[in-house]
């Protein structure tokens, strides 16, 4: 893991975040001194994330990312327990279908585009309001190389990804320059929302990527992390591709 120096006090709010890429965000922050709410859907799955991470320094609040109260309980609540968050990142994310976007069903692409998209928006705009407009920070969305190109049977969720990367820039821009925004990009990472891109098969699903192996949620923390640090105090507005040489194959 990637090690930065204490944020001193720092805090951050992470959502999706009681297992995979969210859980490792929020290990990369915590192991730096940081102090994190984390929220997910799963009650019981969420006090066991919080009781791993350490729940000294660390709150969960269940909730679906969708649904407008919840981020507003989950900011008050982080609010409450720490007085400010420096930090968001945006992580909660749902793909429910695997299919032809022909064929797909309209309530099923809106579900997507709400949790993926829409949700990110709104959590960055609690957060604003309580805290980041007049203190400053930084947010960390987590797209995904599906965003960036075609992707076979998945086409609502590269959609709803590349709306969130377009937000990011989008996001950088109007909260410059108190708070930076920036994106990361996974390609697959051995989570149980991935399972079904590898499961199996991960032996030949890694040999399409140069550095030989699928990515881990450590892989995405750190550079999240990084993010959401002092040290990228100059970067915003920009999208973070963490794919093991992927693209390097398709000529990107």
């Amino acid at each position: 893991m990637i090690q930065l120096p204490p944020e001193s006090g720092r805090a951050a709010l992470v959502t999706g975040a009681s297992r995979g890429i969210g859980y490792g965000i929020a290990e990369a922050l915590v192991a730096r001194g940081d102090r994190v709410c984390i929220t997910g859907r799963n009650e019981d799955a969420l006090n066991a994330a919080v009781e791993s991470l350490g729940s000294d320094r660390v709150i969960g609040v269940a909730g679906k990312a969708h649904d407008e109260a919840h981020q507003a309980v989950a900011v008050e609540r982080a609010m409450a327990a720490f007085g400010r968050i420096d930090y968001l990142a945006n992580n909660a994310g749902t793909n429910p279908v695997y299919g032809l976007l022909a064929d797909l069903d309209l309530g099923v692409a809106r579900k997507v585009y709400e949790t993926n998209v829409i949700s990110a928006l709104g959590f960055a705009q609690q957060t604003w309001r309580a805290w980041q407009k007049d203190n400053g920070g930084a947010i960390v969305n987590v797209a995904s190389v599906a965003g960036l190109a075609p992707s076979p049977l998945i086409g609502a969720y590269g959609v709803s990804k590349a709306a969130l990367v377009n937000l990011t820039v989008q996001l950088a821009a109007e909260m410059a320059p108190g708070v930076r925004v920036n994106s990361v990009s996974p390609a697959v990472v051995k989570t149980k929302f991935a399972a079904a891109l590898y499961e199996g098969r991960e032996e030949e699903a890694a040999a399409a990527y140069p550095l030989g192996r699928l990515g881990v949620p450590e892989d995405i923390g750190g550079a999240a992390a990084f993010l959401l640090s002092e040290q990228a105090a100059w970067i915003t507005g920009q999208n973070l591709v963490i794919d093991g040489g992927l693209f390097l194959q398709a000529g990107h």
